[in-house]
């Protein structure tokens, strides 16, 4: 059983911010952030199936791509990477690459790779506030600057380079051919309604991500059996014992877990490691129910773990 405030890890990256405000206020003795990762306050605790990170990004990253389950395994690794992104914000102009203009033999992608015109053969595609979009394993991809990302993905960081920018940092040229589909992206699948609070935003089959949006002064149960983090977007609420405000990451397990909505309500990510959405997972009490007091929120919780970590980790670098 747990209920916790995730802790963070920061990680430094040459295409990240010097200011993440409104997410956090973390600061990092001048040095670009590029990602927060969202941890078990307790770090004898097993790893969790997922990885929650929030990204920052003022120069574009690299045109890179995640391994399969299956790849991962031939070369060691416990898991392979699909990932999906949901834009918290995006400066105007601002650019994802999703998949290739058109689909090319694995003799052509190298040779793209080799001399740098990969960079003209992916599809960029603008992307507004709220946006999502989905990024399966062996997907070629890019983020572009300006952006803040939330991202829910698979616990891997196996990344490999295709295109970096002239960063000078390791191009994984036999990984990415040999795992990435060479071609156009999957068909993206537009937000699902689920209930009046719950809207399916992404499903694979590793993980679910919803957003859910509760109204001021309501009180809910969320029945978290399995793993779930709750990414607090806007608003504020008391989840069991500890509030949560923007930018603040809930880990539970094996929990039920009361919520109560605070005076500008909740907007929120929930994600989840299973295939398709759980029904019942949010239940909302009798209007009759404990009414919120405004002092629960009066200021964010000091108890969260901030842990500065090198930009590597895992077997490759990201992005």
């Amino acid at each position: 059983m747990a209920i916790e405030h995730a802790g963070i890890r920061v990680v430094d990256k040459p295409w990240g911010s010097f200011d993440l405000r409104p997410w956090s206020d973390i600061r990092h003795d001048g040095v670009a952030i590029g990602e927060l990762w969202f941890d078990r306050a307790d770090a004898d605790a097993p790893d969790p199936a997922l990885l929650l990170k929030l990204l920052f990004t003022t120069e574009p990253l690299s045109i890179q791509v995640h391994p399969d389950d299956s790849f991962a395994h031939s070369i060691g690794l416990a898991h392979g990477k699909t990932e999906a992104w949901y834009i918290l914000s995006a400066a105007l102009g601002a650019k994802v690459a999703l998949g290739l203009k058109r689909q090319v033999t694995a003799p052509q992608l190298r040779t793209s790779i080799e001399d740098g015109s990969i960079a003209d053969l992916v599809v960029w595609r603008g992307v507004v506030k709220d946006d999502v979009i989905d990024v399966p394993a062996g997907t070629i991809h890019a983020i572009g600057a300006g952006l803040a990302i939330a991202e829910i993905q698979q616990r891997s960081d196996a990344t490999f380079r295709m295109f970096d920018y002239g960063r000078e940092r390791e191009i994984h040229i036999d990984k990415a051919v040999a795992v990435a589909n060479a071609g156009p992206a999957e068909r993206q699948s537009g937000p699902k309604r689920l209930t009046d609070c719950r809207t399916l935003l992404a499903a694979s089959p590793y993980f679910v991500l919803e957003r859910t949006e509760l109204p001021a002064k309501s009180n809910w149960e969320l029945d978290a059996r399995i793993e779930t983090w709750v990414l607090v977007l806007d608003g504020h609420a008391r989840i069991g014992p500890m509030n949560a405000f923007a930018g603040e990451a809930i880990f539970l397990e094996s929990e039920c877990a009361s919520i109560r909505v605070g005076r500008d309500g909740l907007k929120a990510l929930l994600a989840y490691p299973r295939p398709a959405p759980i029904a019942g997972l949010l239940r909302r009490h009798d209007a009759e129910g404990e009414s919120v007091a405004e002092r629960d929120f009066a200021q964010p919780s000091p108890d969260r773990q901030i842990i500065l970590r090198p930009s590597t980790s895992f077997l490759e670098a990201r992005a």
